[in-house]
């Protein structure tokens, strides 16, 4: 049996992720934890992507899983459902996922994510949520995916 690094829980010796957070138990030749580094964009006038961008608001942007590091999801909707459910506005496609697994609904002070039941629950800044209020720079945990949450003001 082996220990998850990041919540304690003993998982079997042969599995790749902890059953109770999904974090990775593999160890790096690298050792700590992976970094991406986002380039700054500096807008151009007339630049009809640069004013795309700017006017996106909030966005999350997954930093580990499943082999999509660097995919964003810009977050447009009022509430939006993240899980393994085909419908899903935020689908992500793994078993450590639930298929309702946590909702993002914005409210008068801000964006929060709340849990949807899911057995593997949802983490914010590698602590376990029923729901909280993200702010700029969180570290999001949905199964096996690490995702950032990015704000940008008006």
């Amino acid at each position: 049996m082996s220990y998850c690094p990041e919540c304690g829980h003993h998982n079997r010796e042969s599995a790749r992720f902890c059953a109770r957070c999904g974090a990775s138990l593999l160890e790096s030749d690298v050792g700590g934890e992976p970094t991406q580094a986002f380039a700054a964009y500096v807008e151009e006038e007339g630049d009809a992507e640069a004013d795309d961008l700017a006017s996106e608001g909030a966005m999350l942007v997954i930093r580990i899983g499943g082999g999509r590091a660097g995919e964003q999801f810009p977050i447009t909707a009022d509430r939006m459902a993240i899980g393994r459910a085909p419908n899903a506005e935020l689908f992500l496609d793994d078993i450590t996922v639930s298929r309702d697994h946590a909702v993002l609904e914005r409210r008068d002070d801000g964006l929060h994510l709340s849990d949807a039941g899911s057995l593997n629950g949802t983490y914010v800044n590698r602590q376990r949520i029923e729901s909280v209020r993200l702010a700029d720079g969180d570290e999001v945990q949905i199964g096996k995916y690490r995702l950032t949450y990015i704000e940008r003001g008006p």
